[in-house]
């Protein structure tokens, strides 16, 4: 805990939720890897120096989506939420199409389930990924460049009881990298740039671990605050907060709440009542008197003040938190 101007602040541990939820009884899950590998001269560019337009470069991606399938698999494996997450080692596409995707027929989705005595099915249906470098200078024989790396994937959840509705969860994302492009071992540098192979595996890895947080409930460290005064209410109440007693703090802010007439005063008890009632696990009372602590401050304080600004962005979070319009809900299909 960080005590600066009137403000204590914590770093919590929030539970986020899955942004598909699928039915309770999917607990086994087998990962998959249905696409076709990237030919090596799509998808890479390189601006050198002093020239206009960019030149195609050639880069490998071979065993990218391997990378990314495999890093999903341990990822979900990790999250601790299903009772058992396995990886399909055998391809699935013998055919060369990299741009046409190919959805799991019913039949070879059931046969993967039975030999992998899986609930369900999460598959690797599309991934492409583009590199982009851009020289800036040249030193000794080495260039100092940037490089960008974007990716695009779709993973599709197949179920036996979904009918031929397929939900597809799109991932777009890059990585950016800035340093000397030295890719032997004649030289060194403390900034150097991935070779486009490993920013390649880099992204898929990187891809994997957001993607797991589609599917399963998962932990996020977040910053909090509360409000102290020199009043013995609020001091009470701030001792019973270090303590993690959030239901006794509670009682001493809502006391100290109910007995002052200024609002400013009334808008920090209802923010730290706020933060007391999200680390019961209460959303609703803790959205609540987020709202109520906002429009105390909206009313009490100039439009630019920090408590305005640092109010209005705690209430949105809880609004987040609370919400569950951004899920793909998919138990009662």
């Amino acid at each position: 805990m960080i005590s600066c101007s009137g403000l204590k602040y914590l770093t919590v541990e929030t539970r986020e939720p899955a942004q598909v939820n699928l039915p309770e009884e999917i607990m086994r899950i087998t990962v998959v890897n249905n696409v076709v590998q990237q030919p090596d001269d799509i998808g890479h560019g390189l601006l050198k120096l002093g020239r206009s337009s960019k030149e195609r470069e050639k880069a490998s991606s071979d065993s990218v989506a391997v990378f990314y399938t495999e890093a999903l698999t341990q990822f979900l494996n990790e999250a601790d939420y299903f009772l058992r997450v396995t990886y399909y080692n055998k391809p699935l596409r013998d055919d060369s199409d990299f741009f046409m995707e190919q959805a799991l027929s019913p039949e070879r989705m059931n046969a993967i389930r039975s030999e992998t005595r899986a609930d369900a099915i999460i598959s690797l249906d599309k991934l492409i990924i583009e590199t982009d470098k851009r020289e800036h200078f040249r030193q000794m024989g080495y260039s100092y460049s940037d490089l960008t790396g974007r990716i695009h994937s779709i993973i599709r959840v197949y179920l036996p009881t979904m009918n031929g509705k397929i939900p597809a969860v799109q991932y777009n994302d890059s990585l950016y990298w800035e340093g000397f492009d030295i890719q032997d071992d004649k030289a060194y540098s403390e900034v150097t740039l991935p070779s486009r192979e490993e920013a390649m595996k880099i992204l898929a890895v990187h891809a994997a671990e957001k993607m797991s947080n589609v599917f399963a409930p998962h932990w996020e460290m977040q910053d909090r605050w509360y409000y102290t005064m020199s009043n013995t209410l609020m001091r009470e109440g701030e001792n019973f907060a270090k303590g993690a007693d959030w239901e006794n703090a509670i009682l001493k802010w809502e006391s100290f709440y109910n007995s002052q007439s200024n609002r400013v005063s009334k808008a920090k008890a209802a923010s730290n009542i706020a933060l007391a009632y999200e680390m019961s696990d209460n959303m609703e009372k803790a959205l609540e008197w987020a709202r109520e602590a906002n429009k105390l401050f909206n009313e009490s304080t100039s439009p630019n003040s920090l408590e305005r600004k640092r109010s209005q962005l705690y209430m949105n979070e809880i609004e987040r938190r609370q919400s569950t319009t951004n899920t793909l809900d998919l138990r009662n299909d």
